[in-house]
């Protein structure tokens, strides 16, 4: 069990979980908490990542940085999603393990499972069908990081949880329209859409001085922000988004994200997970913190006979709900209070057309989500003009 003063790194602190995660911390009392700026330390970098962790020495890791990005970034940066994501992955994991990290937890992501799997989607249906194809890139990188997490798990004895959230929104969420994900990209469309009717040209330059987009800021002429505005479906009272709108999402708030991560962090083990009953009746060595005893498992290869096969160890993150992309669009046009015409591009991709997570797993290990998705949009968009001020 982790206490007060165990030094916690978080990896990826500055983003949308990490910053969430870094305050829910600082919340329940855990002050010895340690943080890296991408320019402080690239976690591609296996020199770095080793020097790192051979001078700080943390008792725990959260994995929350990634590399990523919606259905545009996606298709675009194929090999950079699995390239950066598994360097990130496995510097960290391996480092962790070398300086005898205590406690692990890896943030991954749903889009892990298969295009076509049974909704909602359990645990259990990893790898039993093909993935979608705009996302394939980043799922296989975030399947081989929970596959880390597990056989490092089985192999060496160590405690590393992996958690699987549903699409997130929050306070920190990435608004540049060219690798953002739907809600925000959604939200910041719709928002400059209306300013352009309201003739708010002073807001609109705050806005492109802030996240410039294709390197046009707010000192640009008005034609050509418009300009490239148009490029991504934002005109003059009217935003263009893509696919059908039929999609069926799910969304969980960053905040109840971060309160789910550290719930697991703090009181879930692996033990709890495979059951802890089995755990022990082969004399698998769990100790007081829920690791397991490294001589008991050393050189044995991830195989417990007794125990059958072991997968799917991850955890889903979520709240079990869902709505249309559509109905998200109806939700922040009413935020935004916009008044245009809001259309959707059927010859654009729809991506996944459905992606709800079972969250029993979850709700057995003591854990609900409070933010309901009407009352998010809101404060999302709140959020939002607040950082433009």
């Amino acid at each position: 069990m982790l206490d007060k003063n165990s030094k916690i790194y978080v990896a990826g602190h500055h983003g949308l979980v990490g910053s969430a995660i870094w305050n829910n911390l600082l919340e329940r009392g855990y002050m010895n908490l340690i943080g890296r700026s991408h320019k402080e330390l690239d976690l591609t970098d296996q020199v770095a990542v080793r020097q790192f962790f051979d001078d700080e020495r943390p008792d725990a890791v959260v994995l929350a940085a990634a590399f990523v990005g919606g259905i545009m970034a996606n298709s675009l940066y194929r090999a950079d999603f699995i390239m950066m994501n598994m360097k990130i992955q496995c510097n960290v994991i391996s480092e962790a393990y070398a300086h005898g990290v205590k406690k692990l937890l890896f943030l991954g992501s749903t889009c892990i499972y298969p295009k076509n799997a049974p909704q909602p989607m359990k645990e259990d249906c990893l790898l039993t069908s093909p993935l979608e194809y705009t996302n394939e890139e980043y799922a296989i990188a975030k399947i081989a990081g929970l596959k880390m997490c597990e056989s490092y798990n089985l192999q060496y004895g160590t405690n590393y949880i992996a958690v699987m959230p549903t699409n997130l929104y929050g306070p920190n969420d990435n608004f540049h329209l060219e690798n953002s994900h739907v809600m925000p990209a959604m939200m910041r469309k719709i928002y400059l859409a209306k300013l352009i009717h309201d003739g708010a040209w002073d807001a609109i330059r705050i806005d492109m001085d802030k996240r410039p987009v294709e390197g046009v800021n707010g000192s640009a002429t008005n034609e050509a922000i418009e300009e490239v505005l148009a490029k991504y479906g934002i005109y003059n009272n009217k935003v263009v988004l893509w696919g059908t709108g039929t999609p069926l999402r799910e969304f969980l708030w960053s905040e109840d994200m971060a309160d789910a991560s550290v719930h697991v962090l703090l009181n879930v083990n692996f033990s709890d997970i495979i059951g802890i009953e089995k755990y022990s009746s082969v004399h698998y060595g769990a100790s007081t913190d829920g690791s397991v005893d490294r001589n008991h498992s050393a050189g044995r290869g991830g195989a417990i006979p007794k125990l059958g096969e072991i997968r799917n160890c991850h955890i889903n993150v979520g709240t079990g709900k869902e709505l249309t992309i559509r109905e998200l669009s109806e939700l922040v046009v009413k935020a935004v209070g916009f008044e245009g015409e809001v259309e959707f591009d059927a010859s654009k991709p729809d991506g996944t057309m459905r992606k709800l997570i079972d969250v029993s797993k979850l709700h057995s290990l003591g854990w609900t989500h409070k933010v309901e998705i009407e009352d998010g949009v809101q404060k999302l968009f709140e959020w939002y003009k607040a950082s433009l001020q």
